[in-house]
């Protein structure tokens, strides 16, 4: 009788044993199913109407096996991060409006503001002579631990720390820690890894009387002083451990201009008949090479220090506030355009006086001044900028209605998000 119970709940166990590793072979496959299908969409980007909205791929694009792959006879030593081109990519941005919408700025937040075309977010950038990695957050923030940022300049500087700010807090949220009166300059935080991000607004970099409302427009002449730098910036590089400086369109405003605390020239002051047209490019030059020269200064700051090349617009059939235009879905190569006269004037001085700087202050290497050119990378994609949605649904009333069109700064996520896949590899390979 005992030999019977007993066999009788040695049966009943393996028959529970059975049933217990077979739930857990279904469960696992149909865990590989979903994920299978699941991989057939890209990033789920949220609509105004707050729902979501999972997309399919874009139509698929025939790429050579070999595209992403180094050629045999390039030597990787040598490799330029800044030649190369756009190829299409099919995982899309790691963060969306949705995920990041707090923190980008509602002219830049495209799809938010309904912008329909989301192929442009299908690209990414390949250098010709090198393998360029995935702009990895959690690695940036662990090299960065401890550490101080800021980025310095205008407009398109706001830009670019939105952009990594948001592929940051896939990883870590920043906490908002200082803004100034007008909001202009502001300050994050990542407690987990004590790193600090700053935006500071110096649009001239050097001292500037400014005279205009929120929305570009001046009621007078910006007074501008080429020979005294923006204490703004300058006072706080020696705490700093990274940062990325850049100017540039703001010198094609109406200004006058002054060294030694004297009236020198201007450039379009049709008010001021009696003072000497010089033109902006003067003007560029003079406070180029002080800037220049301040930031190869061995004293002047601990950190690592990168100047980045002014950012070319697009604008066709006119200008920011003469109906210009920017229409573009995909990007274009380097033979389907060419660089606006006034860019290449910019780029040209910007070059110029970072190689003077090099050469004269710090040596061949250029020492803890580097230069992120990134004029051209930004030259092939005409369709990053918000264009049309700069405003929140501009057609939904209207479809025909004319409204203004930002085609100089860009949308987010976008184009502008793969400057920070080249800034971290600069910074780990040098």
């Amino acid at each position: 009788m005992k030999l019977k119970l007993s066999s009788i709940s040695m049966n009943h166990k393996n028959v529970l044993l059975i049933k217990l590793i077979s739930a857990i072979l279904i469960t696992f496959f149909a865990f590989r199913l979903f994920i299978l299908h699941s991989s057939e969409f890209s990033p789920i980007f949220a609509s105004v109407t707050g729902k979501f909205e999972a997309r399919f791929l874009p139509p698929e694009v025939i790429v050579p096996e070999n595209e992403d792959l180094i050629p045999q006879d390039i030597e990787v030593e040598k490799c330029d991060l800044f030649s190369g081109k756009w190829i299409p990519d099919s995982l899309g941005p790691i963060y969306t409006n949705n995920s990041c919408g707090s923190l980008i700025d509602g002219h830049q937040n495209c799809i938010t503001n309904g912008r329909p075309d989301l192929d442009f977010l299908y690209w990414k950038w390949k250098p010709h002579d090198c393998l360029l990695p995935r702009f990895d957050p959690r690695r940036f923030l662990q090299l960065m631990r401890n550490k101080s940022w800021a980025l310095i300049g205008d407009s398109i500087s706001r830009n670019h720390v939105e952009s990594l700010l948001c592929m940051l807090s896939t990883v870590e949220e920043p906490v908002e820690v200082y803004h100034d009166k007008e909001y202009k300059s502001k300050r994050w935080h990542f407690p987990l890894h004590n790193l600090t991000i700053s935006n500071i607004w110096s649009p001239f970099l050097v001292q500037a009387a400014i005279f205009e409302d929120s929305n570009g427009v001046s009621t007078a002449s910006v007074q501008l002083h080429l020979d005294r730098l923006d204490e703004t910036w300058t006072n706080l590089m020696p705490s700093l451990d990274y940062a990325i400086i850049s100017t540039g369109k703001w010198f094609l405003k109406s200004a006058i201009y002054h060294e030694n605390g004297k009236s020198v020239g201007c450039h379009n002051c049709q008010e001021k008949p009696h003072i000497i047209e010089l033109g902006f490019d003067y003007a560029y030059n003079a406070s180029l090479r002080n800037v220049m020269d301040f930031l190869a200064g061995e004293d002047n700051s601990k950190g690592k220090v990168f100047f980045r090349t002014s950012t070319p617009d697009h604008f066709q059939n006119g200008e920011w506030h003469s109906g210009g235009t920017c229409k573009q879905t995909e990007p274009v190569s380097d033979e389907e355009i060419e660089i606006k006269d006034v860019h290449k004037i910019l780029k040209d001085i910007e070059i110029g006086q970072f190689k003077r700087a090099v050469r004269e202050k710090t040596g061949q290497d250029g020492g803890n001044l580097k230069l992120l050119d990134f004029t051209g990378m930004l030259l092939t994609r005409p369709d990053g900028h918000p264009g049309a949605y700069r405003q929140f649904r501009p057609f939904d009333k209207d479809k025909n209605a004319k409204v203004q069109n930002d085609c100089l700064h860009w949308c987010l996520p976008g184009p502008f998000d793969y400057l920070n896949d080249v800034i971290l590899e600069t910074i780990v390979n040098g």
